[in-house]
């Protein structure tokens, strides 16, 4: 027998092991780990041909989820769910369902908003948003777009619920079709007629401190006030509002709508919200899937420095460098 030394344990082996008999004892699937011998990597195209020999040290990893320690993980939270990523995006606007895919995975969301709509029953051989899109792997967000009423809005995701379970939702009451600005008073209602029902809304809201302490007094497990009209690209018009709501809030705040390019979703962050949905921002995009990247990173960079904390403005100059000692 031979001796050898695996992920820091002693263990014999028959003489002339090779690697892919070593795996295969383990019971692990080769093209699925990667191997350390000596400190050297071994392709794996040689592992039947490797024989191990007495001394060696072995490490053999493989990927699991994640990164980083739980203690140091930057996730948020929403209904009891846990996600890393802090961009949702939508389905909306993109070019066909093989686009918005390869947008989805640029951006890292783990979240997408879907609407709720008929079933093409004349043709039911047209590719689905499923067939792309697992929901498997994705939260599916049902949302209530192009919905003019609270009683509206609560059918939509009655639906929603029977047709794929979902209790997570995202709810959205328009007041009218040139600003799709949420009707504050139906949004209300129909929230506390969804909570009661057992649903985990997430609200769609005008940018409004005390509307925001209603909807989370009634239920809401997220507040989503709009940085400027769906749509509009405008960026965030109301960083003041924003802030009060954030500091006032219990629950998780997200900007929905309005943002148009990386630096809105950054500042956003920087507010202090727990994430952005967007979905004009990255779909209207020349290149959507590097749109879709630049979102990421932008999300993750205005993350940063929320936490790192900004320096303190200053009405004057301030030099970098010491005066004293000057040439």
């Amino acid at each position: 027998m031979i001796s050898v030394t695996l992920n820091g344990d002693s263990r014999a082996l028959a003489p002339a092991t090779t690697i892919s008999a070593l795996l295969a004892a383990l019971e692990l699937d080769a093209a699925m780990v990667a191997v350390e011998r000596n400190l050297a990597i071994v392709p794996r195209s040689t592992f039947a041909d490797t024989v191990l020999a007495d001394g060696d040290r072995l490490e053999i990893v493989h990927f699991v989820g994640g990164g980083q320690d739980d203690d140091d993980a930057d996730g948020w939270e929403v209904a009891g769910r846990k996600f890393h990523s802090r961009l949702i995006v939508g389905t909306g606007k993109y070019k066909d369902f093989a686009q918005n895919a390869a947008a989805l995975v640029a951006s890292g969301a783990e979240i997408v908003t879907v609407a709720v709509r008929r079933v093409n029953v004349t043709d039911k051989g047209q590719p689905t948003l499923t067939d792309f899109i697992d929901p498997k792997v994705y939260t599916y967000l049902p949302n209530t777009a192009g919905c003019f009423t609270g009683d509206d809005a609560v059918r939509t995701l009655r639906l929603a619920r029977e047709a794929g379970g979902w209790n997570l939702v995202k709810l959205e009451v328009l007041g009218e079709a040139r600003t799709l600005y949420p009707d504050m008073a139906e949004t209300l209602r129909a929230t506390d007629i969804l909570v009661k029902d057992g649903f985990d809304v997430m609200v769609y809201c005008a940018d409004d401190p005390i509307a925001a302490k209603k909807l989370e007094d009634l239920g809401a497990c997220a507040i989503m006030p709009l940085g400027s009209l769906i749509g509009s690209g405008l960026g965030i018009q109301n960083p003041v509002t924003l802030r009060m709501i954030i500091e006032g809030a219990r629950v998780p705040v997200l900007v929905d709508a309005g943002v148009g390019t990386a630096s809105d979703a950054a500042v956003a962050m920087e507010l202090g919200c727990a994430g952005v949905l967007m979905n004009t921002a990255i779909a209207e995009a020349r290149d959507p899937v590097l749109m879709a990247r630049a979102m990421k990173l932008a999300v993750e960079s205005g993350r940063l420095a929320y936490r790192a904390g900004r320096m303190q403005r200053r009405r004057y100059a301030d030099p970098s460098s010491p005066l004293a000692g000057l040439i």
